[in-house]
């Protein structure tokens, strides 16, 4: 019996229907049929289950738009490209079944994945964002009073420490405790913000993380970098007072617009979900205020939005990002969320005159209002621009198709040599580490030693193979290298070096600056460029400079 389900969920099958399908485990395309009964989705008795059908946590999670969703077109059946096959291509990623659901980044995809972190680093400064880095694991006790234990016991790995008994009921709080692998990041947040006495004054606090988290996901369901166990998330969490909520709501569209311009990616659309009809937490006024807030910092962001009605989450309404991928397929990817309920699970608090207007997000000018002081409890605005970096960077596989601009790129340049001579070789590898952009280590008595510059560097390989340069360039060019770099006799002799650019989705960039007088150099043909090797890296970090322009 073939136990792993089909791929392209949902599923229904009648009596006597023949499924084709392909397992990608086994490359291969077999048949079965299944008996009368009708079948929706995974077997639940087997831990299978349709993706749409698995619980979502408090905290902010990625995930495709079901088919009952609205959506702005239809999608086609079939993606364009599978970032599973092109991770293979590109050697980016590999999985094992001795750690299933926890992808194994190769060189490259290490080369994406950091770059990705580091291009939001770099914007969290602009954006008042402090990073911190928590505990993958916390006892037992915490997510019972954060209220997953409860919620979200079952998608939770849970740990039993060195000498503990495992008892779960009447079990006293220390190590004895079973642990649980944090799914999200928001509990230990809550933990920061309460480790010491916090000011009206000291709000918005805006706390990044990007530490490992852990879910566990039903076996039938992983895939690639789509659907993992072991994923991180450019996890963010803000600690406001209620009047400051519509300008960190605008803050953090204006965020994810500009990650989304960078990457190119898009259409998409925000989506406002609102107050639930039965459950949910708070009184209608808090809602009707924070909707409110939602609404007008949606209006300010001069977006295309639409409105959900009663589909947000009991702890507050939230906004969702829904991305169109490559093959017209949406996810929802970012997603902003207000949440009243995790601040008094964890009784955070802060001081602040007038309290009860400031519960309320009101400004008031009243001097004797203000002489009253007293505690407050902040909303928490949970947001992530990518949401899991996992998916995230799936979503750009797919995207850029293994065409991915330069400065994300992990084949950047490959250093071709005409012929094998040992001149040459020398040559291309002194080139190689100049534009590499790192020393390369000569020894224990190498007298020039010294720490490895944090400036910018490059991912550049040599092809020294016994092969014609033409099978060479064809194999780099095939391999999706964005810049072939090709020496010869003459070169070595000039101290020059051919570039062909045709790999670079940025050609137009690469020109304006091979052409500017620094750079400029006589050639005969008027297609080709060349440079000396001295301006081989300020060319390379020029052309990377100008994906931020």
């Amino acid at each position: 019996m073939v136990r792993q389900p089909p791929e392209g969920f949902p599923i229904v099958l009648a009596p006597s229907l023949t499924l084709n399908f392909q397992m990608r485990s086994l490359r291969a395309t077999r048949s079965f049929k299944r008996s009368p009964t009708l079948v929706l989705g995974y077997k639940k008795n087997q831990r299978w289950l349709h993706p749409d059908q698995q619980r979502q946590c408090s905290c902010i999670t990625t995930r495709p738009i079901s088919s009952s969703s609205k959506q702005t077109t239809s999608s086609p059946s079939r993606p364009l490209a599978d970032h599973r096959d092109l991770a293979v291509q590109q050697e980016l990623f590999t999985t094992s079944p001795y750690s299933p659901g926890s992808p194994l980044y190769l060189p490259n995809g290490v080369h994406v994945f950091n770059k990705l972190v580091g291009f939001l680093r770099a914007q969290y400064s602009m954006f008042g964002f402090q990073e911190v880095n928590t505990p993958t694991i916390y006892k037992k006790s915490l997510w019972e009073k954060s209220g997953h234990w409860e919620n979200y016991k079952d998608d939770m790995f849970e740990v039993r420490g060195r000498g503990a008994s495992g008892q779960t009921t009447n079990a006293e709080i220390g190590e004895d405790e079973e642990f649980g692998l944090k799914p999200m990041n928001c509990p230990g947040h809550c933990l920061l913000f309460k480790s010491k006495a916090r000011s009206y004054r000291d709000l918005p606090i805006r706390y990044a993380d990007f530490s490992a988290l852990h879910r566990n996901e039903v076996s039938g369901s992983l895939s690639g970098l789509t659907r993992v166990r072991r994923f991180h998330q450019d996890d963010g969490h803000i600690f406001c007072r209620p009047g400051q909520i519509a300008d960190e709501i605008s803050r953090t569209l204006a965020f994810v617009k500009l990650v989304y311009n960078m990457f190119k990616l898009g259409p998409y659309k925000l989506v406002l979900s609102t107050r639930p009809k039965d459950q949910y937490m708070g009184s209608v006024e808090e809602w009707d205020r924070a909707e409110l807030q939602l609404q007008q910092a949606l209006e300010g962001s001069m977006q295309e939005w639409t409105t959900n009605e009663g589909d947000g989450a009991f702890y507050g309404p939230k906004i969702d990002v829904i991305l169109k991928d490559a093959a017209g397929k949406e996810h929802q990817t970012a997603t902003i969320q207000l949440d009243f309920q995790l601040p008094q699970r964890f009784e955070l608090q802060y001081q602040a005159p007038a309290p009860e207007q400031e519960r309320n997000g009101i400004n008031t000018d009243d001097f004797e209002l203000l002489q009253d002081s007293g505690p407050v409890t902040p909303v928490i605005i949970h947001r992530a621009a990518f949401g899991s970096l996992e998916r995230f960077m799936a979503l750009l596989i797919e995207h850029y198709k293994g065409h991915w601009p330069f400065w994300l790129s992990p084949r950047q340049v490959i250093i071709l040599p005409v012929r094998n001579t040992a001149e040459i070789t020398a040559y291309a590898k002194q080139l190689g580490e100049h534009c590499s952009g790192v020393p390369s280590w000569k020894g224990d008595n190498d007298p020039h030693i010294r720490p490895s510059p944090q400036g910018p560097t490059f991912n550049v390989v040599i092809d020294s193979s016994e092969r014609s340069l033409s099978k060479k360039v064809f194999e780099a060019r095939r391999g999706g290298y964005n810049i072939i770099m090709i020496v010869g006799q003459k070169n070595l002799e000039d101290g020059t070096v051919d570039l062909d650019i045709s790999g670079l989705s940025e050609q137009a960039s690469a020109r304006e600056i091979l052409e500017s007088p620094n750079y400029m150099m006589e050639k005969a043909d008027p297609k080709a460029f060349q440079l000396t090797w001295q301006n081989t890296l300020p060319f390379l970090s020029s052309l990377e400079s100008k994906a931020y322009e």
